[in-house]
């Protein structure tokens, strides 16, 4: 696991210190060594923490007669079958990396036959000294990240956004267009990212650049096809996929560790990887703490496990470190644990297995359709969904109609087309009440329905509504939020987080499973907690999804914290953004109860905490500790 940084610019004579700030700025990605590769048009950056081969895999590493060269970020889990093949070919290596295995793959195969066969998660670099062409590449999902700015004939990708501000060519611009999607979406929903001219590679795609010129390529994709196997095949199918994945990804010549929650996904995962440590995470408001359902499960399964409790304290004094982390604004407030928990779990273990990626293959999210807890609404949703589409799109206009009554959402988005009502698992503010807090010179942006249907009309043919749902957040919430804090924030902490649900054998059984075997009357993800029920005690599988439970409610009804928010939303910069009367009266009814507008708060002051570290201070947070915390836990006990 590593950070990567290149650029090319033939301008930029003396590349050696410009390479080196830019790979200063995600040290934290690789704090055990670095290295370099620069010519006269371009130079590479690499910072390395050790997993695989620690005494050798030092990057970057070339090929046979040093006219190629790689830089790479993540794991291939099946590079040593791969690397059999190429001895066999003739190529000759140097080290025992999955980095190595790339390159040769690269010479072997091409770009696109490698990508085929490798199985991993990954973003590297590849500079063709021959014919003086970049290529790069991110994994089948976007487990890891890759951004790239484009300005004339200056051209860089990176890891992370934050290196490109150490490039004297670099323009540092908020993009005016990114805020309103974001406050719809709370995370940044466009291609182009909150820097102007600064985009993601998207997931499963791959680029060449090459005398100025930019093409990008996709080379794989989540095709969802309904097979003929029984209930019982599929669970034996995805139990088979899921050991063999969580197998491929404890490769590793360092400890690994896995998070654990009191939800299916992370204790599957853990159940089956049998780690010798373990780690959950909860916060100083009772009613918010995973732990004592973990240590259950842990002593169950036999195994150790290590919790910690965030308080509101120390969640509020390292909110801007944990955004500055993330690049960009997200106002998920799963951030907060995310961050304490991966660094908890850095004390002892530098690898660990999560259960990201489960609800968006499995269909484990509510809003697929299963949020009743009337099991009668739920059998009769759960049959609306087996009408004819004609007959469903017809009911489900004249349930929009009706006045509401007990289950009419549950069955209007059991019946109607999904592209009619569904954006992706978060929806904060309607874009019409964005447009009355928003000042007019951030009201334009693209249109919310255009960023979904972009995704929804690669799956028009699908007929499974069920289907398109799990497809869009497979490409928006899962890409744009999940996997990005998984990644930025276990990084931050000099942390490897794997997530072997993520696995393109597991997405294999994945998309062939019918969606009566995954959400039905009896429960979401069905199939998959029946798998998980084979290592699980019995009720553990049938818990309900918690995710990272925040206290977000209770921070923004604490007098303190609420005058610290406000204080934020009172500034005069803020004004440039927001209708300042608008937004303290959103903040002031929260607080007195008038209505429930934290999400809507906690959306807006995590866009106001970024824009002050990137825009105003310019400077790195550094983590504060709660002092109260810190004192107690220093406290020696009294025999």
């Amino acid at each position: 696991m590593c950070g990567i940084v290149g650029f090319v610019d033939k301008t930029i004579l003396d590349k050696k210190p410009v390479i080196e700030d830019m790979m200063e700025m995600i040290k934290h990605r690789g704090p055990n060594s670095s290295g370099e590769y620069i010519n006269d048009q371009m130079a590479l950056g690499f910072r390395r923490l050790s997993i695989i081969d620690l005494k050798g895999g030092t990057q970057p590493i070339y090929n046979e007669d040093r006219s190629r060269v790689i830089i790479f970020n993540g794991e291939i889990y099946n590079f040593a079958s791969i690397r059999k093949d190429l001895v066999a070919a003739g190529h000759i290596f140097t080290t025992h990396s999955d980095t190595e295995v790339l390159l040769h793959g690269y010479e072997e195969y091409g770009m696109e036959g490698l990508l085929k066969k490798i199985r991993g998660m990954f973003a590297f670099l590849i500079w063709d000294d021959n014919i003086k062409t970049l290529f790069g590449a991110r994994d089948f999902f976007g487990i890891k990240p890759m951004y790239y700015y484009k300005d004339g004939d200056t051209f860089m990708v990176g890891s992370e956004i934050k290196a490109f501000l150490k490039n004297p060519h670099f323009k540092k611009e908020l993009n005016k267009e990114a805020l309103k999607p974001y406050l719809t979406f709370q995370y940044s929903g466009l291609d182009e990212t909150f820097f102007k001219n600064v985009y993601r590679i998207p997931e499963g795609h791959y680029f060449t650049y090459h005398d100025g010129e930019l093409n990008i390529k996709k080379y794989w994709d989540m095709e969802f096809k309904a097979n003929s196997l029984s209930l019982n095949e599929t669970i034996d199918a995805i139990d088979k996929s899921v050991q063999e994945s969580v197998e491929a990804h404890r490769i590793s010549d360092v400890p690994v560790g896995s998070l654990l929650s009191s939800g299916v996904d992370s204790s599957y995962i853990t159940s089956i990887l049998r780690p010798e440590h373990t780690y959950s995470i909860g916060f100083d408001d009772k009613k918010y703490h995973e732990g004592t359902a973990a240590k259950e499960l842990a002593d169950k399964l036999g195994l150790d496990n290590t919790s910690d409790v965030v308080t509101a304290e120390e969640a509020f004094a390292n909110f801007p470190l944990i955004q500055y982390h993330l690049d960009e604004p997200d106002g998920n407030p799963s951030c907060v644990p995310l961050y304490f928990l991966t660094k908890l779990a850095s004390k002892d273990v530098t690898v660990i297995l999560s259960g990201e990626g489960a609800d968006e293959l499995f269909a484990g999210y509510a809003d697929y359709g299963f949020h009743s807890k009337s099991h009668v609404i739920r059998a009769f949703s759960d049959g609306l969904r087996h009408l004819p589409k004609g007959v469903k799109t017809k009911l489900a206009h004249g349930l929009r109609k009706m006045p509401n009554f007990h289950g009419r959402l549950q069955m209007y988005t059991a019946t109607a087309p999904a592209e009619e009502f569904f954006i992706g698992q978060a929806k904060i503010f309607d874009e019409s009440e964005s447009d009355k807090l928003l000042q007019p010179a951030f009201r334009q942006s693209e249109p919310v329905h255009d960023v979904v249907m972009d995704k929804y009309k690669r799956v028009r043919s699908y007929q499974d509504d069920v289907k398109k749902m799990q497809y869009l957040d497979l490409h928006q919430f899962m890409a744009g939020d999940i996997l990005l804090k998984a990644d930025k924030l276990s990084m931050a902490n000099s942390m490897e987080l794997r997530v072997p649900f993520l696995d393109k054998e597991v997405a294999k059984v994945a998309a062939g499973i019918p969606t009566k075997y995954l959400l039905n009357s009896k429960d979401s993800k069905y199939a998959m907690r029946e798998a998980a029920n084979r290592h699980l005690p019995n009720e553990w599988a049938s818990r309900p999804k918690l995710g990272f439970p925040v206290p977000v409610s209770a921070w923004l009804r604490d007098e303190k914290f609420y005058k610290q928010v406000r204080d934020l939303f009172a500034q005069d910069w803020a004004k440039e953004f927001f209708d300042q009367d608008a937004i303290l009266k959103l903040i002031d009814d929260n607080y007195a109860g008038k209505i429930d507008g934290r999400r809507k708060v906690w959306v807006i002051y995590t866009f106001l905490v970024w824009y002050k570290v990137f825009f105003i201070d310019d400077t790195v947070p550094q983590f504060v500790p709660d002092p109260a915390k810190k004192a107690a836990q220093q406290e020696v006990p009294v025999a």
